[in-house]
């Protein structure tokens, strides 16, 4: 089975029509949150992942945009973006987002578990390994897939040690492909990256695909037309913040 992983498409269509159109050939699709937020194409974007009909867990700014008083945490600029997506969600994508499940999520004949933040909380960070101990000690499972980030990056662990591990591009503006073969008894926390807001350092877009069949997890980049994306941003009055910092992927 081949897994497509998304995470944190934050309503940028032409970052997700991007990735659909270089993603290699897959059986399912595991939707790790974020949908929407900060981009200019909320609607488009969840229509187009509605129309893909797998797997998509809860993310944070989904939650927000579904519940008003929760923007205590959010920036002001996120703030301002949600309350601007609010506004222009239509009645049916709405009812969609409040519909999704929160994680962890186990998609259906894997080991794995699907979550936004971490399995503990939709809004946690995982950032170090103190917080990849905690989270493999959550659930049981042996990949655990979670975004929130922005950041492509994996956590492992043989029970005795424990290892950060972060994909190595050898292109900066192209398409691009890093592998990482899983090590027998190990378990991971593997993030693929942001569809729409990378925060990495790199501006392209990133995905993942997960072959179980052949224990390989595989980050992608690929570039996307990210002045369109910026112009959206800016035509519809949210922060220019929000179109600016797509050019330099933080």
């Amino acid at each position: 089975m081949r897994a497509l992983i998304l995470s944190d498409i934050h309503a940028n269509l032409e970052a997700l029509e991007a990735v659909l159109a270089a993603a290699p050939e897959h059986d399912a699709v595991w939707n790790l949150g974020d949908v929407v937020g900060y981009g200019a194409n909320p609607n488009e974007v969840i229509e187009k992942v509605r129309s893909l009909n797998h797997l998509v867990v809860r993310g944070n700014h989904d939650r927000a945009c579904c519940d008003p008083p929760s923007l205590e945490f959010f920036s002001p600029a996120a703030a301002s973006a949600v309350r601007w997506t609010q506004h222009v969600l239509t009645p049916e994508n709405l009812a969609w987002l409040q519909h999704l499940a929160p994680g962890p999520v186990s998609p259906e004949g894997s080991q794995s578990v699907c979550v936004h933040g971490s399995p503990h909380d939709e809004d946690e960070y995982l950032f170090t390994l103190e917080d990849a101990w905690e989270s493999f000690h959550a659930v049981s499972a042996r990949i655990i897939f979670f975004g929130h980030t922005h950041r492509q990056e994996a956590f492992a662990t043989n029970q005795e040690e424990q290892f950060h591990l972060k994909p190595q591009y050898s292109f900066a503006d192209e398409p691009d492909q890093c592998e990482l073969s899983l090590r027998k008894g190990a378990r991971y926390l593997f993030n693929p990256g942001s569809v729409g807001q990378p925060r990495d350092g790199d501006r392209r877009a990133a995905f993942a695909l997960y072959d179980d069949s052949s224990e390989l997890l595989t980050w992608f980049r690929v570039p996307y037309e990210l002045e369109k994306a910026q112009e959206k941003i800016l035509r519809a009055g949210l922060p220019d913040y929000l179109a600016e910092r797509l050019a330099f992927g933080r």
